[in-house]
């Protein structure tokens, strides 16, 4: 499996989890706002501090933005691109978003695939603060209670990564079970996530959110991404029993690469690993193994 070797040693434990509680949510983004001002309020309107989202249509538009790039310094296994900003409006074709904090105060990482104005498609990481929302946005998702993703200092990559801590709030008895997740670099997305259930007698999850980087892609269907650094969503995904009785996780994804190249589809298990992140909420599915 491709593996990209990070600026420090990493912690031995591969996933920064925690078991939280929380409500399913529905929003819609109006057009006008700020896109992190507009996140921010919905949340808060319904009483949660943190929580993920995918972007299901609506447009950005001025959208300013990076695409990943190689680093410069040779601090980081990968970098960021120069700023760009794509004016008029640019259609939403996948978003994935997680919402927490940073230094104490809202903020949110996105990525996105779109159409821009002049009918390309392109892919990035969002700059929240001054990407405003060009046409209403429907997006779906999770609101979590008890914990937080919070942007802190990550020694492995030396970049400010989200990650979930516990927050001391009381839930309520209408909240769901669900696991915040932050993956670590090189292990591959699918097997990761399925360990994760089999471990904890899970029978299955469903994916909310999912805002990451892989080294390159390799999809179903033989589409492969060679380019090392891509900056990703997930667009929908599942972990649940193969035909033997197996946890298998399908996870379908857009991405952008340092090339500027967007990919789309379902990815490979065991060939897909981590690169820098990734950020993503699980909902159990069904009965635990342990019990049924």
């Amino acid at each position: 499996m491709r593996r990209i070797a990070q600026p420090n040693p990493g912690p031995a434990e591969r996933i920064q989890w925690l078991e939280t509680r929380g409500r399913r949510v529905e929003y819609r983004l109006p057009a006008g706002r700020c896109l992190l001002e507009a996140v921010a309020e919905c949340f808060a309107t319904s009483g949660f501090r943190s929580g993920v989202l995918n972007f299901e249509d609506g447009a950005l538009g001025p959208l300013a933005y990076v695409i990943p790039a190689r680093s410069k310094t040779g601090q980081n296994a990968a970098f960021y691109s120069e700023r760009f900003l794509a004016r008029g409006a640019s259609r939403i074709r996948a978003g994935a978003v997680t919402f927490g904090t940073r230094q104490g105060a809202p903020f949110l990482h996105c990525h996105a695939v779109w159409t821009d104005a002049d009918g390309h498609l392109r892919g990035g990481h969002i700059l929240p603060e001054e990407t405003v929302i060009a046409e209403a946005i429907r997006a779906s998702g999770v609101g979590l209670v008890g914990t937080t993703f919070a942007a802190e200092p990550d020694l492995e990559t030396n970049f400010t990564l989200f990650g979930p801590i516990a927050e001391p709030v009381e839930s309520s008895p209408a909240d769901q079970r669900f696991f915040a997740l932050r993956l670590r670099p090189n292990q591959d997305l699918a097997h990761a996530l399925e360990s994760f259930c089999r471990q904890r007698g899970l029978a299955g999850a469903v994916l909310h959110g999912g805002v990451g980087s892989i080294i390159g892609a390799r999809f179903t269907g033989g589409l492969r991404v060679d380019a090392f650094a891509t900056e990703m969503a997930i667009r929908a995904g599942r972990i649940g029993r193969d035909l033997g009785g197996a946890l298998a996780a399908r996870v379908d994804a857009a991405l952008v690469d340092l090339t500027g190249v967007v990919s789309e589809g379902c990815l490979v298990r065991g060939d897909n690993p981590i690169l820098m992140t990734l950020e993503v909420v699980l909902e159990t599915d069904g009965e635990d193994l342990r019990h049924g």
